[in-house]
C-alpha cells in the first residue's frame, strides 16, 4: 500500500493516556504502522494495539499530550512498523524510537525490517558454542558468556548495575571475527544516559557500536518499542553481515513497567502484581530473538538487565525471566558493602551454557576444572564463615581459616576490578589459580593432579 492508498479516518472517539480509541476502520490489522496528524499539522506515528470490527486502538509513540479528539485525522498504513537496516546503524546514537539522536542524518540501508522480528525457529537453530569475552572476571571465570545466549544480569536498586552493564559493552570480545554492540537503555535519567554514551564513545568512533536510548521523561510507549529495535538492528547485524552480536537491554524491569501501563490504559484484566497475564509471552517474544542459524555466519547474544524490586528474586520480572534464560549474573549488596566492584555473587549466578563455550580449543585447558574446584571452595568457605558465627573464629581449624583466607583472596585479587579495567582471560584464570593455591593440597580434589603439579612448580 502506498501513501496515496492510505484513508484519513476521523472517527477518534477517545483518548486515553497513550492511547487512540478510532471508530469507523475497515480492514485494519493489529500492529499495523499508523501516522496521525494532529490539529498544529504535525505527524506523530502509532501501532495499532488491537482491532475488532470497526475500532481499532492505536498506542501513539509520541504520547496524546497536546492531541484532541476533534482535530486528529489517522491513516493506516497496511503494513507493520518497519525499519532500515545495515551497516549504517554502526556509530550512530539513537533515541528509543531510532530517530538520530547525535546530529546526524536519519539511518539509511539497503533494506528495511519490521520491528517485531520473531523467534528463531528451533529447528533452524545452531547450539550456542564458543565464548564472548566480557574482559570482566567474576562473570570470564565462572559465568562465561557464550554466542548466541541469553544470560540476564539481576541487581538490586543501588547497585552499579549500569556501570557494570557499560563496561560490558565496552570491553566484550570474540576472537579474530567481525563483533559488534547494539545497546539499549530504557526509562535512563539523563544523567545515566550521558554517562553511557561517555563510557562508549571510544566503541562508538570505532564504529562497533549502535546506540538506543530512551529516557525516563520520554513517552511511556517508546520504552516498549526500544528493545525491539534493537534486536532488529542486531539480527540484521548478525546475520545479514555476519557479526557477531552483543545485544545489552537495561533496564527490563522499566520496560516491563511500561507495559504495564500501557495494559491498565487498554483496561485488561491485571495478573500477578498488576502487570498483564502475557508478560512471559512478551518477554519470551523479546530474549528468544537471541542465537545462532546453522548455515549462517554470526550470532545474536542477549544480556539483559534488570532490577529486582526490594531484592525479591521471585517478582514476576526476574521470576519470569529466570524460566525463559540460560542461567543468571546476581549482583549482590553484601560483595558491595565489601567496597568490591563489580559485587557479583558468584554462587548464586550460573551460566547454563558454560561448558559449551569454555574448555580447550575456545578457552585455556584448565577454564572449566579451575571454575568448578573455586566454585566448590567458596561454597565451603560460606559454610565456615556461618560456623564461625556460632561457635567463634578461635574454635576454627587450620584448614577453615585457610578458607576463609582463599574467600577473600577471592574477592579482592579476582572480582575487584576497576570500572574501566579489562581483563584478559589469561590473567583472569591466573589469578583464580592463586587463589586456590591458599588451600591445602588435599583440598583440591577437583582438579586434575597433572594439572595441580604443573601449577604448583610454576
Amino acid at each position: 500500500m502506498t501513501a496515496s492508498d492510505w484513508i484519513d479516518y476521523t472517527g477518534v472517539r477517545e483518548l486515553r493516556g497513550p492511547l487512540v480509541v478510532v471508530e469507523g476502520v475497515a480492514g485494519v490489522g493489529w500492529d499495523e504502522f499508523v501516522r496521525l496528524k494532529i490539529g498544529d499539522g504535525t505527524t506523530r506515528h502509532g501501532v495499532v494495539l488491537e482491532a475488532d470490527g470497526d475500532r481499532a486502538v492505536v498506542q501513539v509513540l509520541e504520547g496524546t499530550g497536546g492531541m484532541a479528539a476533534a482535530n486528529t485525522r489517522i491513516a493506516f498504513t497496511g503494513r507493520p512498523l518497519q525499519i532500515p537496516v545495515g551497516p549504517g546503524w554502526l556509530g550512530r546514537v539513537g533515541n528509543g524510537r531510532g530517530e538520530p539522536a547525535d546530529g546526524g542524518p536519519p539511518v539509511t540501508g539497503p533494506r528495511t525490517a519490521p520491528v517485531t522480528g520473531y523467534p528463531l525457529n528451533p529447528v533452524h537453530r545452531e547450539p550456542p558454542a564458543e565464548p564472548v569475552l566480557t574482559g570482566v572476571s567474576a562473570i570470564d571465570a565462572l559465568t562465561t558468556l557464550v554466542r548466541g545466549q541469553k544470560l540476564p544480569v539481576f541487581s538490586w536498586p543501588g547497585l552499579p548495575h549500569l556501570a557494570l552493564a557499560a563496561q560490558i559493552a565496552a570491553q566484550a570480545s570474540v576472537a579474530g571475527e567481525p563483533f559488534c554492540v547494539v545497546f539499549a537503555g530504557m526509562g535512563l535519567t539523563h544523567a545515566d544516559a550521558a554517562f553511557v554514551r561517555d563510557a562508549l564513545d571510544e566503541r562508538s568512533a570505532a564504529g562497533e557500536l549502535v546506540l538506543l536510548l530512551n529516557t525516563a521523561d520520554e513517552p511511556v510507549i517508546e520504552r516498549i518499542l526500544t528493545p525491539r529495535l534493537a534486536l532488529t538492528i542486531a539480527e540484521d547485524l548478525a546475520f545479514g553481515s555476519g557479526r557477531h552480536v552483543l545485544v545489552v537491554l537495561t533496564d527490563m524491569t522499566a520496560y516491563a513497567e511500561a507495559l504495564r501501563e500501557v495494559s491498565a490504559a487498554r483496561g485488561e484484566i491485571p495478573a500477578r502484581r498488576a502487570y498483564p497475564g502475557y508478560l512471559y509471552s512478551d518477554l519470551a517474544s523479546l530474549y528468544e530473538r537471541c542465537g545462532r542459524i546453522k548455515g549462517l555466519p554470526g550470532s545474536v547474544t542477549v544480556l539483559p538487565v534488570l532490577t529486582m524490586p526490594g531484592g525479591d528474586v521471585t517478582h514476576p520480572v526476574p521470576d519470569l525471566t529466570g524460566y525463559i534464560t540460560e542461567g543468571q549474573i546476581v549482583l549482590s549488596p553484601e560483595m558491595q558493602a565489601r567496597g568490591i566492584y563489580p559485587p557479583v555473587d558468584v554462587l548464586a549466578s550460573l551460566s547454563r551454557l558454560m561448558r559449551n563455550g569454555a574448555g580447550p580449543g575456545r578457552t585455556r585447558a584448565d577454564h572449566l576444572p579451575l571454575a568448578g574446584q573455586l566454585l566448590a571452595a567458596l561454597a565451603r568457605a560460606r559454610q565456615v564463615r556461618e560456623l564461625a558465627d556460632l561457635i567463634g573464629a578461635g574454635a576454627l581449624s587450620d584448614t577453615d581459616r585457610r578458607y576463609l583466607d582463599c574467600d577473600e583472596a577471592f574477592g579482592t585479587e579476582l572480582v575487584d576490578q576497576g570500572a574501566e579495567e579489562k581483563r584478559d582471560l589469561g590473567d583472569t584464570l591466573d589469578r583464580a589459580w592463586r587463589v586456590l593455591l591458599r588451600l591445602p593440597r588435599r583440598e583440591l580434589v577437583m582438579l586434575p593432579a597433572a594439572l595441580l603439579a604443573a601449577h604448583r612448580k610454576g
